[in-house]
């Protein structure tokens, strides 16, 4: 008997720009070294996008590309392209649209979904809430995000955290009982005080002054950013065990939001995870912003398996939260 239709991962694709920025290259720019970026981060070294003319859409192509090749799918058979970014290619058009135009989508419609480092996962439960009309067969969700553009180099506070990258994914009917099975997405506008960028917005038109002010660049104010984070990514992916009756043993793998080593730990000991089963790629990437759970579904996938339990979590400022519960379909 044919199971309720649910919208599964089929193809994972991803990319990280070839530049290397390590902490080793940062204790030359700001004053910070080696030991303290790795003790309060868990962070090694990031990717950077260094070629001139070359923006978001740029990586998101990429990524896409592998999906496109692994499918053997042509692109106008791609109904929908979903891209999570706070780093658009332009203010306007969507650089979703960009892509689709890149990758010979004509027959998708597409829009940018901004929820910070929470936007992949808003932007999976949109697409799936597409599919699960029966109205769209294929849908790309991808995350990408060029954060050394927006990452104000003199800053050591923000400036050891962010690398780029894109990560994307396809988005398919499934009616083996595969797919997204539950998801908790939260949000609280109050944190925009923590975790902004100043200028820029129509609060707050670029200007000479906004621009010598250093008002265009990511701020963070750490501490309280932090403390929410662990809360928040923790208590999400609990209640999300809980509310479907599961425990740590039913999950094959926890893909966490790369922001920050000490959240992730958080993250799995609440949820009562080893650490051999949580996806680190931190080390190597840094925060990627909206790419940092897809690019860990491209590394890992080798190692996934039909049917297992993933939970994805994540975090992100403004405040954006959330958690879902995924059953592997590859």
């Amino acid at each position: 008997m044919s199971q309720t239709m649910k919208a599964a991962i089929t193809a994972v694709g991803g990319y990280v720009p070839e530049t290397k920025l390590t902490n080793f290259d940062l204790e030359k720019m700001v004053d910070t070294n080696d030991e303290w970026i790795k003790s309060r981060t868990g962070i090694e070294e990031r990717r950077i996008l260094r070629e001139p003319g070359k923006a978001s859409s740029d990586m998101a192509v990429k990524a896409i590309a592998e999906i496109l090749r692994t499918k053997n799918l042509d692109p106008l058979e791609i109904d929908c392209i979903i891209c999570a970014t706070v780093t658009p290619d332009m203010v306007f058009p969507a650089t979703a649209n960009i892509i689709g135009d890149k990758v010979g989508a004509k027959n998708a419609f597409g829009f940018d979904l901004g929820a910070a480092c929470s936007g992949f996962l808003f932007a999976l439960n949109t697409g799936a809430a597409f599919i699960e009309t029966g109205k769209y067969k294929k849908i790309i969700v991808v995350g990408v995000d060029k954060m050394s553009s927006i990452i104000d180099y003199t800053d050591r506070a923000t400036c050891i955290i962010f690398g780029d990258g894109a990560g994307a994914v396809l988005l398919e009917p499934n009616f083996e009982g595969m797919g997204l099975q539950d998801a908790i997405l939260k949000s609280d506008g109050s944190g925009r005080d923590f975790l902004h960028i100043k200028a820029g917005g129509s609060l707050k038109p670029a200007s000479v002054e906004t621009v010598m002010a250093r008002e265009h660049y990511a701020f963070q104010d750490g501490q309280p950013v932090f403390k929410f984070a662990v809360k928040g990514m923790a208590d999400v992916s609990a209640e999300l065990l809980e509310r479907n009756n599961l425990t740590g043993d039913d999950i094959a793998w926890l893909v966490p939001h790369q922001a920050n080593l000490r959240i992730i730990d958080a993250t799995a000991n609440r949820m009562g995870l080893p650490k051999e089963k949580v996806m680190i790629n931190i080390q190597k990437f840094g925060n990627t912003t909206a790419a940092t759970i897809p690019l860990c579904l491209w590394e890992w996938q080798t190692k996934l398996n039909k049917g297992d339990n993933l939970v994805l979590a994540a975090f992100g400022g403004g405040f954006t939260w959330g958690a879902a519960w995924i059953k592997w379909a590859i």
